[in-house]
């Protein structure tokens, strides 16, 4: 009887929830933990309160991501009382950065696992369960620690994914603590990468997105293949629709990886290139090792291969030392370049990374206003362009619902839908489904033609046109209407 008990308690379904905080990167490493844990019956639930694992996935690159997992945690306290034996466990790169003083800041934690222990998670879980103690492994490895699972079926019809290509990065930006919390740069083998993402597109995935901290320079330690041509082999993956990837180091960004938006099918026509200063002083401080020439150069040079291209970008304010008229000098860059898109932010001092040593330090009033007019000149550029697309068609690879309808009735009638995609210039573009009969089924992980009715500056409305079949129109350029 008392084995017969303990087998029913050991199938006992239990519930971890994920708190993921941060980049892709991050996503792709919750993504990870969720499928480690299954081998002890964890499932995955979006109630923290039902859950018996809670996990935050954190992210130390500014310092207002590592304050928002500390404010979660703080509220994690109570549920820890009335559920004594709930496990809580903090990963991702606070947990590596800090290790062992989190236990320390928050009594109630149980564990703290770092970037590279996901592979070591469910051994680690099933210890504290088992003795009840407090476990703290932030151990780095030298090589990449594949993990493997059996394909699973796609029960929510996600038709994005990522997949990460390398960890960890060897560029040592002054700003930036990536090499101290995710390690050395290494590249994954080809082969893994490929079949990791086969696995994904039979279960439905249309789109993948490659992760690493500096893609263009995959593959060069190991002697793997050159990331061009790591493109051209994931561009054969028969039901693969969409390529994306990111992040792009501007001095790595080589004339060969430019073609590749030219001359590969599958591949968007959108790269995330981060600039973060338009003042070669700055960038000297940074350790960028390009200058604002350089830079310029690589854009123009985009753009005459791939005219469609849409570029987005990074913009550090108020780098210690960065003067007026070296701030005037990113503001000037903007104005050259016109991005599709910005991602902004306020300098903030990080652990271990040289830049927090650096003296003459810009005020918090200083970096806000320098922040918010970046802002307001790249909400201009960013508007402008979505504009431009107004009176085109879009070809759109259906994400899900939109935003808005996760807040209306999804059991209306099928033209009351609101859905959801990016064009190949990772524009977001929304629109009610159509009284179209092919209509009739759930549409993610389908192209639709869109016609684009209005802009905002952050997205765009559309009224669909047709579904298109999954063998064309896989690049999605516009076609303007007269």
């Amino acid at each position: 009887m008392k084995r017969q008990v303990r087998r029913i308690q050991a199938m006992r379904v239990k519930y971890l929830y994920i708190n993921t905080i941060g980049c892709q990167m991050n996503v792709y490493d919750s993504e990870k933990i969720a499928k480690a844990l299954k081998i002890l019956n964890y499932e995955i639930t979006p109630f923290v309160e039902k859950a018996d694992l809670i996990i935050v996935n954190t992210c130390s690159i500014r310092e207002k991501a590592e304050q928002k997992a500390f404010s979660f945690l703080g509220r994690l306290a109570g549920l820890k009382r009335k559920k004594p034996d709930l496990i809580i466990g903090v990963g991702g790169c606070v947990a590596q950065q800090e290790g062992a003083k989190i236990l320390e800041r928050v009594p109630y934690i149980d564990l703290v696992f770092g970037t590279n222990a996901i592979s070591r998670l469910h051994g680690i879980i099933k210890m504290v369960a088992a003795k009840k103690c407090r476990l703290v492994d932030v151990e780095m490895t030298e090589e990449i620690e594949e993990l493997t699972f059996d394909p699973e079926k796609n029960g929510d019809r996600k038709a994005t994914g990522y997949v990460t290509i390398m960890q960890g990065c060897d560029n040592y930006c002054t700003y930036c603590v990536v090499p101290f919390v995710r390690g050395k740069e290494l590249s994954r083998n080809p082969s893994k990468i490929i079949s990791e993402i086969e696995d994904l597109v039979a279960s439905g995935v249309r789109e993948v997105t490659l992760l690493g901290q500096n893609v263009n320079s995959y593959g060069q330690k190991e002697g793997h293949l050159r990331f061009s041509e790591l493109l051209v082999r994931v561009n054969e993956i028969e039901g693969l629709l969409r390529i994306r990837f990111t992040t792009s180091h501007p001095k790595d960004l080589s004339e060969d990886l430019m073609r590749a938006f030219k001359d590969i099918d599958k591949l968007c026509n959108h790269i995330h290139l981060p600039v973060q200063s338009g003042s070669n002083n700055v960038l000297k401080m940074m350790n960028r090792k390009y200058t604002r020439k350089l830079y310029l150069e690589k854009v123009e040079k985009l753009r005459n291969i791939c005219p469609d291209i849409a570029i987005t970008s990074d913009m550090i304010a108020g780098f210690p030392g960065e003067t007026d008229a070296e701030f005037e000098k990113s503001l000037d860059l903007i104005k050259k370049v016109e991005f599709d898109g910005l991602y902004a932010f306020m300098y903030s001092d990080r652990p271990n990374a040289a830049a927090a040593r650096l003296p003459k330090k810009v005020s918090e009033n200083k970096k806000k206003e320098r922040l918010q007019r970046i802002l307001d000149l790249q909400n201009g550029f960013t508007t402008k362009k979505n504009k431009a697309l107004e009176g085109s068609n879009q070809l759109i690879l259906v994400e899900g619902f939109s935003k808005k309808q996760g807040k209306l009735n999804r059991h209306n009638n099928p033209q009351d839908i609101q859905w959801t995609g990016r064009t190949s210039t990772n524009k977001i573009v929304n629109f009610f489904q159509s009284d179209d009969s092919s209509y009739n089924e759930n549409i993610v992980g389908q192209l639709v033609n869109v016609r684009i009715v209005e802009a905002f500056s952050h997205s765009l409305w559309g009224k669909p046109n047709s579904v298109e079949p999954l063998s064309n129109g896989l690049r999605g350029e516009e076609s303007h209407v007269a």
